[in-house]
């Protein structure tokens, strides 16, 4: 098994959710504009800074994790020629951390604030409480559609580092 490969092929899979991480923020900040532009009511307007501030936080997380992939990409050869087991021993436990910081965020915590966000709903009359507060909820549904398809590339990754770690 060629571990280079494999983790080039990961981070160019990553590369693409960051992708899709920023053109979701696109449509957030196009969604606010059209809020901005055509809505006429008090509800339309309110929409216009939640959904600006989400495809603003949005779009930061894609480009960071798009250009931290990228640097990632371009060190790897240096990296594995440098010290194969010492490339592996680390994607390893970079593997590790971001799993477990997956199972927090993305399976623990967002659930938790959708939930609330969506029993808020009811109780807080004012427009822009409800557009934040559906905002939020679309903003974190992305990110845990887009974390959790990294979640399951990721753990295949870990198996075929683990793989190569015990055949090598």
């Amino acid at each position: 098994m060629d571990i280079l490969k494999t983790a080039t092929e990961w981070t160019r899979a990553e590369m693409l959710s960051s992708t899709v991480f920023i053109l979701f923020a696109l449509a957030f900040l196009l969604a606010s504009l059209g809020f901005w532009q055509m809505g006429r009511t008090d509800v339309a307007r309110a929409y216009v800074i939640p959904m600006l501030i989400a495809g603003t936080l949005i779009l930061i997380l894609g480009l960071g994790l798009f250009f931290l992939s990228q640097a990632r990409l371009t060190g790897f050869p240096a990296a594995y020629s440098a010290d194969p087991a010492g490339f592996l021993t680390a994607e390893i436990a970079r593997a590790d951390k971001v799993l477990n910081d997956y199972r927090i965020a993305v399976y623990r915590i967002f659930p938790v604030i959708i939930a609330l966000c969506a029993v808020l709903i009811p109780f807080l009359a004012g427009p822009i409480w409800r557009a934040s507060l559906i905002t939020t909820i679309a903003a974190l549904a992305v990110a845990l559609v887009v974390d959790t398809n990294a979640d399951a590339r990721l753990q295949a990754y870990r198996a075929q580092l683990s793989l190569a770690g015990a055949s090598g």
